[in-house]
């Protein structure tokens, strides 16, 4: 009679919908038995990313105090909500603190350790430290989920996947520069998670290209000075003698928007405003469907231009030329980008204060330095404005666009797979580095260990070399035996080398035009070709079409990452409550 659940992850997602399944069993799956196996070959709770084994010197781009695991009222769903402490509350640091990888993984196995003995007492967790490797089965009967090392199969009720980043096999364009490489002595190093590369063939002094300029740049930067004995004395840096010299460059050739460095005060924006539940229910009725940048994007903006303007009219009124009432009544009339334009540019006197989408995502189109000296000079200067800037209260209204953020992100995970531009833009504006990693660039950028090269940046490889170019310095050219792609591998299901998504697509499972595999938004059942869901299989995670922004998020700030674990859990228990009736009957 006892029922076997399957879930295949044991990191933030896996320990999550472990804790989901501790909160909705006394209501869904009382008294009945189960035994609940975990596979992953890291340990549960940390995973992969978060593992105790990797640098110190590696952080987490949140402020301790924006780092939960629990559930609270702002969260929408059908369980019920169990709070718990977020990482500065648990490990009593300062909220501002951004903490190191390592504390972040004993927090989140902690975390596992409460879901577990949160469970009732007839359900037991068993992990099991393998890779699995395939799943198969009927549609109306137990799963096999086959492990590495393993001759028998686990035999599963129900099958959840809540697998994180993945290693991917190369596109194209990688593998045609790594075939170069080994013919001609050269380095190129894949996209990766940068804590496990090895970049021991990395020399010191050499030109290093990287290709990047988000996250994944920022924590090779840490490993290739910091982690080669370099200090800093305040603004300065002192090296060790063993670093490379970074030649990075990028799509948008700028890093990443530095975190924002202060707190929230006042009213905030009621949101969502333009883009909500009825909006996207109109996309999702439209029977030819719907595009991203014609009639997704439009809305998009808007709701980030009223977050901004509310907040500036609200907290900053001395800076606007009408009444608010009168502005926002216009502004919501408005159709057309050019409206909105016209009435901004009436009502906010200033345009430092006026929300510009297009020069924020962009800000090197058009942009030509007569020498590479001076673009370092003028990148260097972007920086610095930017560190003020998001450090700054009296720009307020850029936190608030923060806020709007989320709150589209919390929307457009109904619409599945819309592309990866808002992912990448999402991003850059949300998700970048803290602003002492930003002071640390600069300073290594003064030393001479970090050199720009500019936006749209081209690599190609010929004369035995690696060859970077942008026109952002028309004319300069850089050369380099090592290539770093700095970015996490795409997550799309063709080219993942996990064989068991490869298996699941064999077996029939759906992927989107962008390679992410289908999934039912309502509770991340796999869909099949037909848009049929599986009765058995769940996934969810950053190769679904269901992608959130992280596994946790800011407490208060409704969690999809939770919405969804909680839909899943009590999905998967109801499957096991009735099989188990089922089989009594």
């Amino acid at each position: 009679m006892r029922r076997r659940l399957v879930i295949v992850g044991a990191g933030p997602r896996g320990t999550g919908l472990l804790e989901r399944i501790a909160a909705n069993a006394p209501e869904l799956y009382a008294g009945q038995g189960l035994d609940i196996h975990l596979v992953d070959p890291c340990p549960p709770g940390a995973g992969r990313i978060w593992r105790a084994a990797q640098s110190p010197l590696l952080w987490m781009n949140s402020h301790a105090e924006d780092v939960t695991m629990f559930t609270d009222e702002t969260v929408r769903m059908a369980g019920p909500v169990r709070e718990g402490p977020t990482l500065h509350e648990w490990a009593g640091l300062d909220g501002r603190t951004f903490a190191d990888r390592q504390l972040q993984g004993r927090y989140l196995r902690w975390v596992y350790d409460r879901a577990v003995a949160d469970l009732p007492a007839d359900v037991a967790v068993h992990h099991h430290p393998r890779r699995a490797l395939r799943v198969s089965g009927p549609r109306d009967g137990r799963q096999q989920v086959w492990l590495e090392g393993r001759p028998r199969p686990l035999s599963a009720d129900a099958v959840i996947l809540a697998l994180g980043h993945l290693d991917a096999e190369l596109d194209a364009e990688q593998a045609e520069l790594a075939a170069y490489a080994d013919t001609h002595g050269l380095l190129h190093l894949p996209p990766d998670f940068t804590a496990d590369t090895d970049l021991s063939p990395i020399e010191a002094g050499e030109p290093v290209l990287v290709r990047g300029f988000g996250l994944a740049f920022v924590d090779l930067m840490v490993l290739l000075t910091e982690g080669r004995g370099g200090r800093y004395e305040g603004d300065v840096y002192l090296p060790s003698g063993r670093e490379p010299v970074l030649y990075v460059g990028s799509r948008r050739g700028v890093p990443y928007h530095s975190k924002i460095g202060y707190d929230w005060t006042g009213e905030r924006p009621p949101l969502p405003r333009f883009f909500g539940p009825a909006e996207v229910d109109a996309l999702l009725a439209r029977p030819a469907g719907f595009d991203f940048r014609r009639d997704i994007w439009p809305l998009v903006a808007k709701e980030l231009g009223f977050a901004h303007y509310h907040r500036l009219f609200t907290a900053h009124p001395e800076r606007t030329a009408v009444a608010h009432a009168d502005f926002e009544e216009k502004y919501a009339a408005a159709r057309t980008r050019d409206e909105i334009r016209a009435l901004v540019a009436c009502a906010v006197p200033d345009p430092a204060d006026r929300l510009d989408l297009a020069a924020l995502d962009r800000p090197l189109d058009g942009v030509r330095h007569a020498s590479h000296e001076e673009f370092q000079d003028g990148l260097r200067a972007y920086v610095e404005a930017d560190l003020s800037r998001r450090h700054d209260p009296r720009h307020s209204p850029d936190l608030a666009v923060f806020l709007a953020l989320l709150s589209v992100y919390g929307q457009l995970i109904r619409l599945g797979d819309v592309g990866p531009r808002w992912h990448g833009f999402f991003s850059y504006l949300a998700s970048g580095p803290p602003g002492p990693r930003l002071r640390q660039l600069l300073a290594l950028s003064r030393a001479g260990v970090v050199e720009f090269v500019g936006a749209d940046m081209t690599v190609t490889a010929e004369d035995g070399v690696f060859r970077a170019a942008s026109a952002t310095v028309p004319g300069f050219r850089v050369e380099a035996r090592a290539l770093v792609e700095a970015r996490l591998p795409e997550p799309t299901v063709g080219r993942a080398r996990d064989g068991l998504l490869r298996a699941l697509h064999a077996d029939g499972a759906a992927e989107t035009p962008d390679g992410l595999l289908r999934v039912d938004p309502t509770d991340g059942r796999i869909l099949d070709g037909a848009g049929r869901p599986h009765p058995r299989r769940f996934a969810l995670g950053p190769y679904t079409d269901g992608r959130t922004p992280g596994a946790f998020t800011r407490p208060r700030t409704g969690g999809p990452a939770f919405r969804q674990n909680d839909a899943t859990a009590r999905a998967a228990l109801v499957l096991l409550r009735e099989t188990a009736c089922r089989t009594a009957a």
